[in-house]
């Protein structure tokens, strides 16, 4: 059997634990010098073996005030193991042997009596360096993400904020609108006044303006366009309408003047052109007083990128103007002039969508029949685009065209005759529309006979001031059924009535429904029934109807009696 190895026992044992605790371990006297240390010590302090022995551990391993090292001073361990207090740290430093500093965590407790060498201290130390290494680079990956965190937090606030930006341009077609909401938000995150100047002459009309103190500038507008611009500044918009980039405008050095700039008291004013492409549309004005922080490169960049914005929302403005317009002078194009029959007033009003630059199918048409008769139409092609359009052209006329060839047929027996055709020639996918046919009855009395397909039911006021929808002759749209009967139904006019045809955007809406749109036309209509018929036409589209869609009317007046 081999030989067992004999348990190490007593001051032994003690011993071999010292030597290979794992941590630098050393004791002092009274004195604090080192009466004993381990093998770990030496070497964590570059010591030879048994030269640390002698050392005053607390002059020569701690830093001292004025050594010029800018080290962590440290008291003695003597003076808390004194009171019988066991003590440590996490930031203390040791200097080795060669002078070079060890950081340390450490404890110290009082030195046992039992040791013989009266009062003194026991310290065991571990070498920080590592952990503290590791630490400074957590704590700088740290700082590093949360650079970054609040840098990701800004660039998506400023996104936020230029996409607010954009919907103001974007979410209105009134330009005038649109720069209002614009200034305001451009204040005081971009600066403290902000001015919107317009025109494509050297000298551009003031169009918007806001400061960040409401009570700055003078609450009426006509009071702020009484405020006259700076010589510098009427010369910084001259150069930026003429193609220059962006101006700087300094404060004036014999003080503020009585101008606009001279109110808000700007001391710096940067003026960026409105422009894109080759086009220069106005110019944005930025303003920020003495008390705020200059612009710097960042600002004039978002400067610039709000300009840009701004400008190609005016573009798109513009652009949208310029076809709505086209659009509105073809559609009225496809509109006929009213006939001059005797005894009878006649009027109509078209108004085309204000949110769509687009022709769209709705039309009136009145013509004169033989024997003294005259027709009244009212109709709507489904659809808002060229197509529709011209196939409500196509339908009009070849309804004109069948109603004079057969004057004498009911209006709904035109009506068949045109499903027939327009489903035969394809005319039109669907449409609603009424035909009615006046027809004079002695001095001032008329008879009327109409025919409705699809459409909203005709009105008549009488000269009393009562209203009622007429609710005979109904049947379904056009391009349904081709072939299908279509009622007619008549009544006698009086003297001094009123007959409305419309279409449905002038009652019906996305805030309302076509009940109360019906009730409210009646109601109005009743208030307003002694205007002149073609103004009571336009007062009806401006004030019942949605701006979203086309909005017709045609109206007829019996003469009054005797």
């Amino acid at each position: 059997m081999g030989a067992t190895a004999v348990p190490l026992v007593g001051d032994a044992l003690m011993s071999e634990l010292f030597a290979g605790a794992g941590a630098g371990m050393y004791a002092v006297d009274a004195h604090c010098v080192v009466i004993a240390c381990n093998p770990w010590a030496e070497r964590l302090l570059g010591y030879a073996p048994d030269t640390l022995i002698g050392v005053n551990a607390h002059q020569t391993l701690h830093p001292h005030v004025g050594d010029g090292r800018a080290l962590p001073v440290q008291r003695s361990v003597l003076e808390d193991v004194a009171l019988g207090k066991r003590s440590s740290g996490d930031r203390a430093v040791l200097l080795r042997a060669d002078g070079s500093a060890l950081q340390v965590w450490w404890s110290a407790s009082p030195l046992p009596p039992e040791a013989g060498h009266g009062t003194g201290a026991v310290v065991v130390f571990h070498d920080a360096s590592a952990q503290r290494a590791r630490d400074g680079q957590r704590a700088d990956r740290y700082a590093h993400s949360e650079t970054m965190r609040e840098q990701a937090e800004y660039d998506l606030a400023e996104i936020a904020w230029l996409g607010e930006l954009t919907l103001a341009m974007v979410s209105t077609l009134n330009a005038d609108e649109a720069l209002r909401r614009l200034v305001r938000l451009l204040v005081p995150r971009l600066a403290d006044t902000a001015v919107i100047h317009l025109g494509e002459s050297c000298t551009p009309e003031r169009a918007a303006w806001a400061h960040h103190t409401p009570d700055v500038l003078p609450a009426h507008p006509s009071d702020v366009h009484s405020l006259p611009d700076a010589p510098a500044h009427t010369d910084a918009l001259r150069r930026v309408m003429r193609g220059a980039g962006v101006q700087q405008v300094a404060p004036p050095a014999d003080g503020f003047g009585p101008d606009l700039l001279g109110v808000v008291e700007a001391a710096e004013t940067i003026v960026v052109p409105l422009r894109l492409r080759d086009t220069t549309f106005g110019a944005l004005t930025l303003s920020r007083a003495a008390a705020s922080p200059p612009f710097n490169e960042s600002d004039h960049a978002v400067a610039e990128e709000v300009a840009r914005r701004t400008a190609l929302g005016l573009d798109n403005t513009r652009l949208h103007a310029a076809q709505a317009d086209i659009a509105a002078t073809l559609q009225r194009a496809l509109l006929t002039e009213l006939p001059d029959v005797p005894g009878l007033e006649l009027a109509a009003h078209y108004q085309s969508a204000q949110r769509a630059a687009e022709v769209g199918g709705d039309w009136y048409d009145a013509f004169s029949l033989e024997g003294g008769d005259t027709a009244l139409v009212i109709g709507d092609v489904t659809g808002h685009d060229i197509k529709a359009a011209s196939r409500m052209s196509e339908l009009r006329n070849m309804l004109r065209a069948l109603a004079v060839d057969r004057p004498e047929e009911s209006p709904g027996q035109i009506l068949r005759r045109l499903d027939t055709a327009q489903a035969r020639l394809a005319l039109a996918d669907s449409a609603t529309t009424v035909l009615a046919r006046l027809r004079p009855d002695g001095a001032s009395s008329w008879n009327l006979a109409w025919s409705v397909a699809g459409h909203p039911p005709p009105l008549l006021i009488t000269a009393d001031g009562s209203a009622a929808y007429l609710t005979g002759g109904k049947s379904l749209l056009l391009g349904v059924r081709p072939g299908t009967e279509r009622p007619t139904a008549d009544i006698r006019l009086p003297p001094g009535a009123t007959l409305l045809l419309y279409t449905d955007g002038l009652i019906e809406s996305r805030s309302q429904s076509l009940d109360t749109g019906m009730t409210r036309l009646r109601q109005h209509i009743t208030a307003h029934q002694h205007l002149p018929l073609s103004q009571l036409c336009a007062q009806l589209a401006g004030e019942l109807g949605d701006t979203r869609d086309d909005i017709t009317l045609i109206a007829a007046r019996t003469p009054p009696s005797n």
